[in-house]
């Protein structure tokens, strides 16, 4: 029940519970239907009436004031237009052609007037009349009044000027213009004048006025019924009530809006604060002259401002206002067609602080555990997956964090708990910290947090280092130095993979005063659990990478063999991600020549290295037969096919294995090169001059895909010249294409040293990247050459006869060498080869004796029938000469030539 007290103060009687009597009326009027609300509102009894008959008014006055401008703004126009073509008819027709000379003519009139009147019609206006400097008229519409006086000013035109001026004649209100006739000389001879009334200039305008006024009368007909439609609309909002009934609502509404408990805050659409109730002003500590101010200028936090400025929609958004924790609910005020702005509303949260706190700090933990897994083991090296470790937890948790691993570990083997540790990695807040350096080894005391977590597994909460007697009896020493630097707290945690434990973490405090506790023991342990994965998965492979690394590195040359053709330096460099197939060798060939071999193999890993292997191993036994480089490749490139069958047959994949190989026999004596290559990039050659080629030898296609013959290319070199063979790790990676990196390639051997090494050197410091994707081989040959006086070459007829004169003429050549010890051995080997070279090949028959780390004897012939050694019977007279040969040489061995064959044998210098 409500009692309302009336104007006169006396109580209203008593009426059952409901709303308001004059909000009951309001809802009765607007149950009376439209009609008859329309009419209470045109009767001018509530705003709604009030504002139609003022927007009434205002249309009227408007519609009125359109007219009355648009009459005006016609006759000017009239006015202007007629004065622009009469002053455009006179000073054509002054300025025409002929009309100067009808003026001297002796009858200017039958001259002027048929051309006056042509004008007139054509420029559509009411007169064109000519006339002397005195005013007397030679031209005129009527005929009549030719040579009378002009009516009108013409002394400003016989001064030279045109003048318009708007006079009241015989037709009627006109405007007329006239302008003087000049001779060559400027002398005004005579004036032309031409006038048009306004009213036929504004005719048209005045024809169009009746459509103006219907269309201004339509237009207040639609306002009026708009105002109407509006005044409806606003007598259905109001509910037909006056202006009294609504300032009496409002003191109701504000009375409630200042007794509610819950502050709440209107803002304007500029992000001014319009209206705050009490209980905002008092949650927010608003000042007295908060109303009217921008928000951003009361005081407010910086978060609580912005979103109030803002006017964004937002539900139980927690703000800290000083000591409280407030409640926002914001609601926009335009979403229905209402005015711009925002109301927001206000509650007191301060009991949700706790739980707030604490739902932050377990997003702050699990946002440090996200971070964790993505942030630790990015790369597979367990020291830097240790480091990453020790990064994140400063200072999000602790101000110093220590990774301690036991040195296997960091080998990729399998921890020892009996060997010492290894401090791993350190970070902290500051670099000044007495704890143990990085690369310390350290040996845990079992009562030491460190040693317990070791032992047992489990991670170990010491809060307070200073009372901690266990922790001081690792090093008494550093102990106090510690808690003199402030660290207080610690935690040791594990590092479990397993059943296997890597080493320890411990993550110190010194800046917080409050120790660790239990729930971020929690947090510790699983940080180090995720971080343990990473790290064992480095070590595994680390294990892996150093057994194929061993592999390989068993797999390649150790050591370059002796020879004397070529100085040579060389560069292996494993790729990070992995070793690889790339391989290189050099290997002595008879008669002092040197093969060169440079090959890669597709892929990395274990598989790469054991294929390279078998690759080198082959071109081992195929350069023991001393083909030609196109004649190994060929070979090779069969081999490779055979390998990927057997991996396709074993287990039922694609053939994977692919291969590329460069191969070169370098001949001192001749100072030429064979080279072939097979999908490898082209040797390069630094002559002795500085200059760089690239030398262009036909790729052909990589080992395993078969079908195409490889081609050879041989060339001269001369001595002191430089070969560099490469694989294509040195010149092509994903950020640089192989021309870039070839002419990078040229530009390094053109400013690098002269000899092999420095070459070498200068190469991978110019293009070698800091962390190489792939393996690079690089082999660098200086060219020798075996002079004149270290070779002796013979031309043998086909006669037994003339194998004395080769003994005798092969005597004298090694004294001159000082070789006499060898004159009989030398003697009985080419006594053989020549005899068997007579008898069974075919000519031409040449002996070669070369003087190079050892004595080589070669006989040559044209026959390519390879002889074979045997034992020969009691009884059999002939077949021990190539077992002497092989008794007395160290070495010896058959080659084949274009022209033949080649047998030769070494013997050892004494």
């Amino acid at each position: 029940m409500v009692r309302l007290v009336g104007r006169s103060g006396t109580r209203s009687p008593r009426r059952p519970s409901g709303p308001p009597a004059h909000m009951r009326r309001g809802g009765d009027r607007s149950r009376r239907g439209p009609v008859t609300g329309l009419r209470s509102a045109l009767a001018g009894r509530s705003v709604a009436g009030q504002v139609f008959l003022l927007q009434v008014v205002i249309v009227l006055l408007l519609v009125v004031a359109a007219v009355a401008a648009l009459v005006l703004q016609v006759r000017h126009d009239s006015t202007a237009e007629a004065r622009n073509r009469s002053v455009a008819v006179a000073e054509a027709f002054a300025n025409a052609p002929g009309t100067r000379e009808a003026l001297s003519a002796p009858d200017p009139s039958a001259v002027l007037q048929p051309r006056a009147e042509a004008a007139r019609e054509a420029a559509k206006v009411d007169f064109v009349v000519v006339m002397d400097t005195d005013g007397v008229r030679y031209t005129h519409p009527l005929p009549d009044r030719i040579g009378e006086k002009f009516v009108g000013t013409i002394a400003p035109a016989l001064a030279g000027r045109t003048v318009t001026e708007e006079i009241t004649g015989t037709i009627g209100p006109l405007v007329q213009a006239v302008a003087p006739v000049r001779e060559p000389g400027g002398r005004v001879v005579g004036l032309v004048s031409a006038g048009i009334t306004t009213a036929n200039v504004g005719g048209a305008a005045n024809q169009q006025l009746p459509l103006v006024l219907v269309a201004a009368a339509a237009g207040l007909a639609l306002a009026t019924a708009g105002t109407a439609l509006v005044s409806r609309r606003l007598l259905r909002q109001t509910h037909g009530l006056g202006p009294r009934e609504m300032t009496r609502m409002y003191e109701h509404h504000d009375a409630v809006l200042h007794a509610v408990r819950e502050g709440v805050l209107i803002v304007g659409g500029e992000g001014r604060l319009l209206l705050a109730n009490d209980e905002a002003h008092r949650l927010l500590g608003l000042p007295a002259d908060a109303e009217g101010r921008h928000v951003c200028d009361l005081g407010l936090a910086p978060d609580t401002a912005e979103l109030l400025a803002s006017g964004r929609m937002a539900t139980d958004e927690v703000h800290l206002v000083k000591d409280r924790l407030l409640a926002v609910n914001q609601r926009p005020t335009d979403s229905a067609g209402g005015p711009p702005g925002s109301v927001a509303t206000l509650r007191d949260s301060t009991e949700l602080r706790a739980l707030s706190g604490r739902a932050e700090a377990a997003r702050e933990r699990l946002d440090m555990l996200y971070d964790a897994g993505v942030g630790i083991g990015t790369s597979l090296d367990v020291t830097r997956t240790a480091e990453e470790l020790a990064e994140l937890a400063v200072p999000r948790f602790a101000d110093f964090v220590t990774v301690d691993l036991f040195d296997a570990v960091l080998g990729g083997g399998q921890p020892e708990t009996v060997t010492p540790l290894r401090r791993t990695a350190l970070s902290g807040i500051r670099e000044d910290a007495p704890l143990y350096p990085v690369g310390r080894q350290i040996r845990f005391v079992e009562s030491s947090p460190q040693g317990h977590s070791l032992r047992t597994g489990r991670p170990v909460l010491e809060p307070d280092l200073a009372r901690a007697p266990g922790w001081q009896a690792q090093d008494l020493e550093r102990s106090a130095q510690v808690v003199e630097y402030g660290i207080h707290s610690l935690i040791t945690v594990p590092l479990r993979a397993g059943t296997l434990v890597l080493g320890v973490v411990s993550f110190w405090r010194s800046e917080k005063a409050a120790p660790f506790d239990a729930d971020e023991l929690a947090l510790a342990e699983e940080l180090v659990a995720r971080a343990a994965v990473s790290i064992d998965n480095a070590r595994r492979y680390t294990r892996e990478h150093s057994m194929a690394v061993a592999l390989q590195r068993s797999l390649l040359p150790r050591n370059l063999p002796e020879q004397g053709a070529l100085d040579i330096a060389y560069r292996y460099l494993p790729a990070q991600a992995g070793v690889g197939g790339d391989w290189f060798d050099v290997l002595p060939l008879s008669g002092a020549r040197v093969a060169l071999v440079v090959g890669d193999v597709v892929g990395h890993g274990l598989h790469a290295a054991a294929t390279m292997g078998r690759l080198r191993t082959a071109v081992h036994n195929f350069a023991a037969l001393d083909l030609p480089p196109d004649e190994l490749l060929t070979l090779l490139d069969e081999l490779v096919g055979r390998i990927d069958q057997d991996e396709a047959a074993e287990d039922g994949s694609a053939p994977v294995t692919g291969a590329t190989c460069l191969y070169a026999i370098y001949d001192p004596v001749e100072r030429t090169c064979v080279i072939a290559r097979a999908g490898h990039p082209p040797p390069a050659v630094v002559r002795p001059d500085g200059g760089v080629d690239f030398l262009d030898v036909p790729a052909g296609p990589p080992l395993g895909l078969g079908g195409l013959p490889f081609e050879t290319v041989e060339l001269d070199l001369a001595e002191g010249s430089r070969l560099v063979l490469y694989t294509d790790g040195l010149v092509e990676d994903r950020e640089r294409d192989i021309d870039v990196g070839l002419e990078s390639l040229r530009s390094a051997l053109a400013g690098a040293g002269e000899s092999p090494e420095e070459t070498c050197r200068a190469v991978l410091d110019a293009r070698l990247p800091a962390r190489p994707g792939d393996d690079v081989a690089l082999l660098v040959a200086r060219t020798r050459a075996l002079g004149p006086d270290r070779v002796a070459e013979w031309q043998v007829p086909r006669d037994p006869a003339a194998v004395g004169g080769v003994r005798a003429q092969v005597t004298r050549r090694l004294a001159e060498w000082g070789l006499d010890e060898l004159a009989f051995t030398t003697e009985l080997i080419l006594s053989e080869l020549v005899t068997n070279a007579i008898r069974y090949g075919g000519e031409p028959v040449r002996v070669r004796m070369l003087r190079d780390r050892s004595l080589i004897c070669e006989v040559s012939d044209g026959s390519s029938t390879s002889p074979h050694l045997r034992y020969a019977a009691m009884t059999d007279e002939g077949g021990r000469g190539l077992f002497l040969v092989a008794q007395l040489a160290e070495r010896w061995g058959t080659r084949y030539v274009p022209t033949g064959k080649v047998i030769w044998a070494e013997q050892p210098l004494p």
